[in-house]
């Protein structure tokens, strides 16, 4: 066979195999990004040298308005490196936006994206078996965490309470699953018809309804940099998923008010009864502990309420969830 016939076979070959692109959300990462950009080119590297995946895989960075210098490391990653790709978004926009924002983007480039954080503590080893996963047929895999050993007590238990909360509200997740997954492009173009703009895009991968298959592995430490979510981001992302996909909240108000009702009763025979029984007394305890009890529950349902008019308020102003800025795309 001569040297056009081996030309002609290596392309033939990786046309076959599909491209992958790691979309990789940045806020603040000048210090990460120079030790996870080898890393994730060394995967590309593996996948195309072991046929797992085709060489014109990629890596796609959303700077999501990062204030210190990490689009210029970017930049300069990229003119070493063409495969390493980026967009910058023209202001801060949130994890969830950022996703979609390279999600949307690598979807017309590549066959399958894997979205990964800047600090690789979703172990990057992972992302062999994913796709390997995708080319036996699921659309979306899954990364799933096999302990959380390595968090303090409080975290493992907030977190676990998050997960239980949100499934009792009827919200379809998978226990001890963040943002670490794959997903084919038939996947994004469904999701690319989901026009809300309070995402929770852990939330939305169970009604695309496609095949998924899951991988486990261990979670790494932050090699450098700081974690960007505190205990009240975590809550607030968990109360955003919670109010994006379902009404039980304000289902729960209703029958706590359909309680305190059936208690309002009581108490009102009670006290008829003790007034004609001449043994009424005023009870200022009673009066005002009823009191406190009644304003807190009334102000925590106006939240609730709130909350839900809220997220009507910004949608029905079909404001664009990211604009990009900048991109380096060639």
């Amino acid at each position: 066979m001569n040297t056009t016939d081996n030309t002609s076979k290596a392309i033939a070959e990786s046309r076959e195999l599909p491209v992958i692109a790691l979309v990789v959300p940045c806020y603040n990462e000048e210090a990460m990004l120079p030790i996870s950009a080898p890393v994730l080119l060394g995967i590309l590297d593996t996948m195309a040298a072991e046929k797992i995946a085709s060489p014109q895989s990629f890596i796609l960075c959303v700077d999501d308005g990062s204030k210190d210098a990490t689009f210029a490391v970017i930049e300069a990653q990229h003119a070493a490196d063409k495969r390493f790709k980026a967009i910058s978004l023209a202001h801060n926009r949130g994890q969830q936006n950022a996703m979609l924002a390279g999600l949307m983007t690598a979807m017309p480039l590549c066959d399958a994206a894997i979205t990964v954080d800047a600090d690789l503590q979703d172990s990057p080893d992972a992302i062999y078996e994913m796709v390997r996963k995708f080319r036996e047929g699921a659309d979306i895999v899954y990364g799933i965490r096999n302990s959380r050993s390595s968090d303090s007590w409080f975290k493992r238990t907030s977190a676990r309470a998050f997960y239980r909360l949100q499934r009792n509200m009827g919200l379809e997740t998978f226990y001890d699953h963040s943002e670490f997954r794959l997903m084919s492009r038939r996947s994004l173009e469904m999701l690319s018809e989901y026009g809300e703009r309070n995402l929770f895009l852990r939330g939305l991968m169970p009604h695309i309804g496609l095949n998924y298959a899951t991988v486990h592995y261990a979670r790494n430490a932050r090699a450098a940099g700081t974690t960007k979510y505190s205990f009240f981001k975590l809550l607030s992302v968990s109360i955003d998923g919670i109010t994006s996909f379902t009404a039980q909240p304000m289902r729960l108000i209703f029958l706590v008010g359909l309680i305190l009702l059936l208690a309002d009763i009581a108490v009102g025979i009670w006290v008829l009864v003790s007034h004609f029984n001449g043994s009424a007394i005023s009870g200022w305890s009673s009066l005002m502990v009823s009191v406190w009890f009644l304003g807190s529950l009334v102000l925590i349902s106006l939240g609730i309420i709130g909350e839900y008019i809220g997220k009507i308020f910004t949608e029905v102003k079909r404001r664009p969830r990211y604009a990009i800025k900048d991109r380096l795309l060639d």
